[in-house]
């Protein structure tokens, strides 16, 4: 189907307390409409968290119990939620699998925390919040100051005006490439 192009196509995102609302919605809702199923995963299964801006979100799943290999890419919101997320053993474990299959890792804003924290931006074109640009130089990321950066299975934005870039990005690498799980 050409307006579901990202039919059968497995979506991971993360969510706890303080994230950025439209930067976990906006592109989880397009993700869908494009056809992908996309799981939402907190540190408790089922546990409610809410967004910077008071919206809620319930977790589908835990992410001690995610597995990188059951995905064919990864969203990373921003918001505060990253800087907690990012000192979690089993989130950085999946970011360095998405890594190491060539699958999406999509980052916006703060979001960059997590991907810096893994070790997965050496040498990666990155944009982000100005706010965590010196983080992604020191991580070694080539800092770009644009709406959306796409290099390779790496797609990052700066805010949440970024995000109709952010989205078109994502469904640029979902369907330029062929990935399997």
């Amino acid at each position: 189907m050409t307006d579901q192009p990202l039919a059968g196509k497995r979506i991971l995102t993360f969510v706890g307390d303080i994230y950025e609302d439209l930067e976990l919605w906006y592109p989880k809702l397009r993700l869908i409409e494009a056809g992908a199923t996309v799981v939402v995963a907190g540190e408790k299964a089922e546990a409610k968290y809410t967004g910077k801006n008071g919206y809620p979100c319930v977790s589908d799943a835990a992410i001690s119990r995610m597995r990188s290999s059951d995905f064919d890419g990864v969203v990373v919101p921003g918001g505060f939620m990253p800087d907690k997320l990012r000192r979690d053993r089993d989130v950085l474990q999946l970011i360095r699998g998405f890594d190491e299959a060539g699958k999406l890792i999509a980052a916006i804003c703060h979001g960059g925390w997590i991907p810096i924290s893994a070790g997965v931006y050496r040498g990666v074109r990155v944009t982000g919040s100005p706010g965590i640009k010196d983080d992604l130089i020191n991580a070694g990321a080539v800092w770009e100051d644009a709406s959306v950066v796409i290099d390779r299975h790496f797609v990052s934005s700066r805010k949440p005006d970024d995000l109709p870039d952010f989205c078109r990005g994502i469904l640029q690498v979902m369907t330029s490439k062929r990935s399997s799980r």
